[in-house]
């Protein structure tokens, strides 16, 4: 079968990749043709253009690259048209996807499948009228959506979350070993303190400094800063200055399967940190904290922001974020998470509840599979 995936982001490109080599087990005939990353073309098949030349993130940068979104928009339709593949799978970055996936069923015979789901559950509830027009099967990774596309008379598919697969083989294939990880990287034998401070540099700016002051009151344990992708050392030491961080890249769950506690921005990374049953503070600041708090209340459609309480349904480990996200709250959160043997039992079991409702891994295999058995019947 012929297959025309679309990503716009690192994420996008990683469970991309996992998919499509599972698809290639059940498919000796797969060929692939995507918007992608270089994770996709490991897998094989024709990149035709890289999620990097896709990706702009906020307004302003959005609307100065008009005509470049645009061109690329125009390019993906003719290049869809022209390889008619048997299905075309987008996964997430709904803004240039759900105008995708118009254009395919309403120009096209062709079906749309769409891996992992845009987060209208959150925010821009009115997109699933668009999901529901022109996304033929929707195959979700966080346990939660179902109820919620439900509710909307629109049946998913729950993989599985591929975010397991990638923490068990990981740790499969490291063993605990804190004194090698501590001489590889020059570190004392101290226990540690994860500081995930997000991957964008805005977040970095906004979140960093804080994160620092508060967890340098704890002087019984050492710093560790995980180093974000293409983010160079040099943006770090503006915000590092005097304080006492050892930045390392490329080796996050490395980090994270050898610390004690961690301060997260918000996102994958909450739920990674989990997954490594590392009790943890989210820490996600916000320009004019207040009236982005007073947003927050009637805009998102969630209680929560992390991960890790959306899918545990509860508030399992503490968020300040918008006027909550004060140097206070943060050295108070992380002082009982280090030393209230209470809490941190409470936030692991927790933690393993919310690992239950996940599911076992498997994800991308799953989703090969179900998407397999969905293409035969079609075909026929």
């Amino acid at each position: 079968m012929r297959y025309y995936l679309i990503v716009g982001e690192a994420s996008g490109d990683l469970h991309a990749s996992n998919l499509m080599r599972a698809l290639k087990k059940g498919d000796q005939e797969a060929d692939f043709r995507f918007f992608g990353g270089d994770l996709m073309s490991a897998q094989g098949g024709t990149r035709v253009k890289h999620y990097k030349e896709l990706a702009y993130m906020g307004f302003i940068p959005v609307l100065l690259h008009l005509r470049t979104i645009f061109a690329n928009m125009k390019r993906c339709k003719e290049d869809i048209v022209s390889y008619a593949p048997d299905v075309v799978i987008l996964v997430d970055y709904p803004g240039f996807n759900l105008s995708i996936a118009k254009f395919v069923k309403t120009e096209t015979k062709i079906p749309v499948y769409y891996y992992i789901s845009p987060k209208i559950w959150a925010w821009k509830e009115y997109r699933i009228k668009n999901i529901k027009r022109y996304v033929d099967e929707l195959f979700s990774i966080l346990p939660f959506e179902v109820e919620f596309f439900r509710g909307h008379q629109y049946p998913i598919h729950y993989v599985g979350n591929p975010t397991v697969d990638a923490v068990e083989t990981f740790r499969m294939n490291h063993p605990e070993d804190f004194t090698a990880f501590a001489n590889e990287n020059n570190l004392s034998q101290q226990p540690i303190i994860a500081l995930l401070a997000g991957s964008r540099k805005q977040e970095i700016k906004d979140n960093l400094p804080d994160m620092l002051k508060a967890a340098s009151k704890f002087p019984d344990y050492q710093l560790v800063l995980a180093g974000a992708p293409g983010i160079s050392p040099e943006y770090y030491e503006k915000y590092i200055q005097d304080a006492k961080v050892k930045i390392i890249f490329s080796q996050t769950y490395r980090l994270l399967q050898q610390s004690s506690a961690a301060l997260v921005t918000s996102g994958t990374a909450t739920l990674e940190t989990a997954l490594f049953r590392v009790p943890q503070v989210v820490c996600y600041h916000t320009p004019i904290g207040k009236v982005i708090a007073f947003l927050k209340k009637r805009i998102l459609k969630v209680k929560f922001v992390s991960l890790v309480n959306l899918i545990a349904g509860k508030e399992v480990v503490r968020e300040l974020v918008a006027d909550t996200m004060t140097l206070r709250n943060i050295e108070t959160e992380l002082e009982a998470i280090l030393y209230n043997k209470v809490k941190r039992r409470q936030m692991l079991d927790d933690y393993d509840c919310m690992i239950q409702i996940l599911g076992p891994a498997g994800a991308s295999e799953k989703a090969a599979k179900e998407m397999a058995d969905l293409l035969r019947i079609e075909i026929k």
